[in-house]
Order: structure tokens, then C-alpha cells, then sequence
């Protein structure tokens, strides 16, 4: 019985990989497409226009700084493939104004086509204990990290429905997988975004369009730059907990899922984990993904708790070593 049992299994195993790929969303192909990365500017949105320019697209760079822009659009230039390539740069907030970002985008679209993809990657983030953190930078993260993915979406995706195909991506972060420590401000706008995609592609899959949330973890960019200088010490010790990823490794992996319409796009070990144990109700793109993520949901919880345990105790000794130095210095 135990050995039928065993070949059963293997059996229902093979043949969910056999079925899979019947059910996965075809490739968007990238050469001559057109790519609109929001943040392009720098850090990992700056890497994902290159990834997609290597392969042929064209690209509209979306960012605040003008100056900024033209230096990354001489940067991408340097990966064409072709000479037919283009790289456009439009300078505006996409947080602020729906119909201006609307109006840009219809004007990228009258030069370079319709947009087939679309990579939200303008975000900013600020650190501190949820006590010392202006309320004012709540609403400007939300505004920038939430509404800065909204705009630019609603303004393409009518076009895309139209179109019948279509690729969307949301950047994301681990710290939008899992609240830690200082990040009061930050988590809850890129936990917002899974929300917003998932609601967006149950209204938009059966017009072959597919949405992708990607996860990176610590990654080596100017803003994590910045971002490093105003971290608690709770925060830098649990962030001592994982490596630092290039920012060219993870547009790679952002690039490679988008245009297989993965819904989750992830990072390693860590951030593999992270999607099986957060996956919920997320929508899978394969029977495989979904078997993967019953059969390990399981031991990563397992693994998660001794994670959590220890962020937990970090917490507690630095609020030990704190009071004990406040104690010290009340008595000289």
C-alpha cells in the first residue's frame, strides 16, 4: 500500500508539471515593445529599463529629476541592439496629479506605441521608531509608494484591455511581505500594493493581461543608501539577518517574471520563503506554483517562527541596553 501510495504521488506530481505549461500565460516578448518604468531614474527601476532595452525594447523613463533622467538615458543607450531603439524621458511626480501623469503617458504612447509594459518602481521610504516619524511623511508615503503605482496603471490600462495583452508590475519590498521594526510609515504603502494587484488581476485576467509584485530585498541603490543613514539600531541589527542583492541581479529576476506573468517575483532563499509563507490567496500562474506552495507552507512556517523569534529578541536588547543606559546616565 505504502509503495502505491508513494507511486501515486509521483505520478500526480509528474503530471502536474506536464500540465502546467498548457495553463501558463504566454511570454510578452520584449523586442520592439514598449517599456515604461517609473523611478527610472536610478537604482533598480534604472536596471530594469536596461534589462529591457538589452532585449530589444524601447523604453519611456519616468522620473522627477530631469537631470537625472538624461544621464540614465545616455547610460541606457549605451545596450542597444538596434538603431531603431529609442529611450524617452518625461520629468514629472507621479503622485501628484492623475491627469498629468495621464497626459504623459498618452503623449509616450503617441511616440512609441502603446505601452505593453508597465514597471511601477517610484518609491521612497523613511525609517524610525512609529513614535519619532512626522505624520506628515506617512501621507507622503503613502501618496508617493500607493497612489505613485495607482496613476500610472489607470492611465494605461484601458489601452491595454483594449489591446488584449499587457504586463503591469508593482515593486514592492520584502518589508511589504512582513512588518519590522521601523518601518511603520513604509510597510503598510508597499503592503498596499499587493492588495491593489491582486483585486486588479482578477478584473483584468481574462483580457491576457497579468500582474506581477515583485519582493526585492535589501538592495544596493542610492535610496537604500539613504534609507541606511536614519535606521534604528533594532532595524540595522534584523536587516544584518540577510545578504544585500545588486540591483542588476534583481531587475533580472523582475524583468524574466514579468514577462512570464508570474504574480510573485522574488529573490533568493530568503524571498522565495517569504512568497510560499505569504502567498494567501494570491493567484498562481502555474499548477507547479501552487503545488510548491502547499507542500512548503508547512516547514516555512516552521522556519519563520525561529526568524520572528529572533527579530523579537534583537528588539528586547536593545530596549534592555537602552534602559540600562538611561539608568546609567540619570545617576551620574
Amino acid at each position: 500500500m505504502l509503495l502505491l501510495a508513494v507511486a501515486f504521488i509521483v505520478a500526480f506530481v509528474l503530471l502536474l508539471y506536464m500540465v502546467s505549461p498548457l495553463i501558463s500565460p504566454k511570454p510578452l516578448k520584449l523586442p520592439g515593445a514598449h517599456v515604461v518604468v517609473t523611478g527610472g531614474s536610478s537604482g533598480i527601476g534604472k536596471c530594469i529599463a536596461i534589462e529591457c532595452y538589452k532585449q530589444g525594447a524601447f523604453i519611456t523613463l519616468i522620473a522627477r529629476d530631469e537631470n537625472k533622467l538624461l544621464q540614465t538615458k545616455k547610460e541606457i543607450e549605451k545596450y542597444s541592439v538596434n538603431d531603431k531603439q529609442v529611450v524617452l524621458c518625461i520629468s514629472v511626480d507621479v503622485s501628484k496629479d492623475y491627469e498629468q501623469v495621464e497626459n504623459v503617458l498618452k503623449q509616450a504612447q503617441e511616440k512609441l506605441g502603446p505601452v505593453d509594459m508597465l514597471v511601477n518602481c517610484a518609491g521612497t521610504s523613511v525609517t524610525g521608531k512609529f513614535e519619532d516619524i512626522e505624520v506628515n511623511s506617512f501621507e507622503r508615503l503613502m501618496a508617493v509608494n500607493y497612489l505613485g503605482s495607482v496613476y500610472p496603471s489607470r492611465a494605461v490600462i484601458t489601452t491595454m484591455k483594449e489591446r488584449r495583452m499587457g504586463r503591469i508590475v508593482f515593486v514592492s519590498s520584502q518589508a511589504g511581505q512582513l512588518g519590522l521594526f521601523g518601518y511603520t510609515a513604509y510597510s503598510p504603502t508597499k503592503f498596499a500594493l499587493r492588495g491593489l494587484a491582486e483585486a486588479l488581476q482578477m478584473e483584468v485576467k481574462p483580457y491576457n493581461i497579468y500582474i506581477t509584485v515583485a519582493y526585492p530585498p535589501d538592495t544596493d541603490t542610492p535610496g537604500f543608501a539613504e534609507e541606511s543613514k536614519t535606521k534604528p539600531l533594532e532595524t540595522k541589527l534584523i536587516s544584518e539577518t540577510s545578504s544585500v542583492c545588486q540591483a542588476e541581479q534583481v531587475a533580472r529576476v523582475i524583468v524574466k517574471d514579468a514577462i512570464q506573468g508570474n504574480f510573485n517575483s522574488s529573490v533568493g532563499s530568503d524571498g522565495y520563503m517569504l512568497s510560499i509563507l505569504t502567498s494567501g490567496m494570491s493567484p498562481v500562474t502555474s499548477i507547479t506554483e501552487g503545488l510548491q506552495q502547499v507542500v512548503c507552507m508547512g516547514i516555512f512556517r516552521i522556519v519563520g517562527l525561529f526568524y520572528l523569534g529572533s527579530f523579537d529578541s534583537i528588539v528586547r536588547r536593545c530596549m534592555m541596553q537602552r534602559e540600562k543606559s538611561e539608568s546609567a546616565d540619570k545617576t551620574e
